[in-house]
């Protein structure tokens, strides 16, 4: 809070405060500022005091002026006025998703880094650091980090696919869900997002039509749209994507490529029915499209879960999953499996990139799935979740708020009644990170959604605060 017992004046107070949330992204490019008489009464300072701190920030560059329209934090590349009209849900004819993706994708990554306080941030895409505590991981490193080890898989280049006693455990891995991939088949990446890049690198050039499920995950449209790629957003449903959009998508632009999470989707938590995975297949072979399916959710679902890689047996499918939500953040493992064909492409994108990947973590990783830890932390880890979950419904509830969809997986989509966008900023005075609805659509319309995570969102004194600042909203 502002205190007049500072050795700064008030003014500086208020517009340091602003700049450093604009340098870390928290208050992201193109954000509207509070009104001056708004932000004063939020303050407990005069309207003159807002108005000499926006002026500092004028002077840094961090805003700009809008006449008539307030205040906006600066952004490089301003999005065309043209492109700021909300999208439809569900267009009749779906138009050609040629604007420019908003630059602030990337604010809920840079809060990882720089959290507005040591609460719990309901608006965090991770589970909290004390869920992923164990003692395995270390056991694992210290297994591969013997003399001899060392010696073995640290002074040379790694196989470029991906160490294979990874690979032969994440294919058993897979047979489980009944996805067909053989050792061969594999290539171990930097992450899942990583992965997701090198299948857009290989199967993509700027221009290329792309559909995406929307909402969706922020990233992911940004990535797209830095590769020059055309976004269609895709309408998700409860039982999969809109295929009514998909069938006029793929008519009007040929798109090349399909993102979809098919099970627990993020952020409404949704899966994929058999019935809409069979029409999603027909139509990836009727007009000739990749299908990439994003299973990074996959340790928290039932393995019986309908997934589209399954059902083509990674014929027209490339299916990506990784371990940063549920073991390790920090070790960075993800992989893809593909048909050996374009697992030979796929490769070679990975090489002009990274070379190899470690292969002491990945090393590790193979002992911690062989030897069923993993399965018995994910086993502990949806216990807990399932807890918390319940937990978090009801004081969502109870604080007027409703779900758009059932609660499932990590994330609720969350219905406050209000513009999630200016709540999002006003939460942040209180020292909590929300994640805005609009940030999960292509073109940012305003939005009253919000996405939670049931791990970060059973902190009661969170739903006081946030009830009490929606209605002053």
């Amino acid at each position: 809070m502002l205190t007049r017992t500072s050795t700064q004046s008030l003014t500086g107070q208020l517009a340091d405060r602003l700049a450093e949330r604009i340098r870390n992204r928290l208050l992201a490019p193109g954000a509207r500022l509070p009104s001056v008489r708004e932000c004063a009464r939020q303050q407990g300072v005069s309207p003159y005091t807002v108005v000499a701190a926006y002026d500092q920030l004028l002077a840094q560059g961090l805003v700009e002026a809008r006449r008539q329209r307030g205040f906006y934090v600066r952004d490089a590349a301003p999005v065309p006025e043209s492109s700021r009209n909300p999208a439809h849900a569900a267009p009749e004819v779906p138009p050609m998703m040629a604007s420019r993706v908003p630059a602030d994708a990337s604010s809920l990554i840079r809060s990882m880094f720089h959290r507005p306080s040591d609460k719990p941030q309901p608006g965090m895409g991770v589970f909290p650091p004390d869920w992923m505590a164990s003692t395995f991981l270390a056991t694992a490193v210290r297994r591969v980090t013997t003399t001899s080890a060392l010696q073995e898989l640290s002074l040379q280049y790694g196989e470029p696919s991906g160490d294979l006693a990874l690979r032969r455990s994440l294919s058993q891995k897979l047979v489980r869900i009944n996805v067909p991939a053989g050792p061969d088949q594999i290539v171990t990446t930097i992450g899942a997002t990583h992965a997701l890049d090198v299948v857009s690198r290989t199967l993509l050039r700027a221009g290329d039509p792309v559909m995406v499920e929307e909402p969706g995950w922020a990233l992911e449209f940004a990535r797209l749209e830095a590769l020059g790629m055309r976004i269609l957003p895709v309408p998700r449903r409860a039982d999969g994507p809109d295929l009514d959009v998909m069938a006029q998508y793929c008519k009007l632009h040929s798109p090349k490529l399909f993102v979809s999470v098919s099970v627990l989707h993020n952020p409404t938590g949704y899966s994929l029915t058999p019935g809409s995975a069979h029409r999603v297949l027909k139509l990836a072979n009727e007009h000739d499209f990749h299908i990439v399916e994003d299973d990074t959710y996959s340790h928290l679902a039932p393995e019986h879960a309908t997934r589209l890689s399954a059902l083509d047996g990674l014929q027209r499918t490339i299916y990506v999953s990784g371990f940063a939500k549920i073991l390790a953040p920090n070790w960075r493992i993800g992989f893809l499996a593909a048909s050996p064909a374009l697992k030979e492409r796929l490769l070679e994108t990975k090489l002009l990139a990274t070379l190899t990947t470690p292969t002491l973590f990945e090393r590790a990783l193979s002992w911690c799935i062989d030897q069923g830890q993993l399965r018995r932390h994910s086993e502990r880890v949806r216990i807990r979740l399932d807890g918390a979950r319940g937990r978090a419904v009801k004081l969502a509830m109870s604080h007027g708020c409703t779900f758009a969809s059932e609660p499932a997986g990590l994330f609720g989509w969350v219905d406050t009644g209000v513009d999630t966008d200016a709540l999002t900023q006003r939460m942040l005075d209180q020292g909590y990170l929300l994640a805005p609805g609009s940030l999960f659509h292509a073109r940012r319309p305003p939005s009253t959604m919000m996405r939670i995570n049931f791990a970060t969102s059973q902190d009661a004194a969170f739903w006081k605060v946030f009830s009490r600042v929606r209605d002053e909203l």
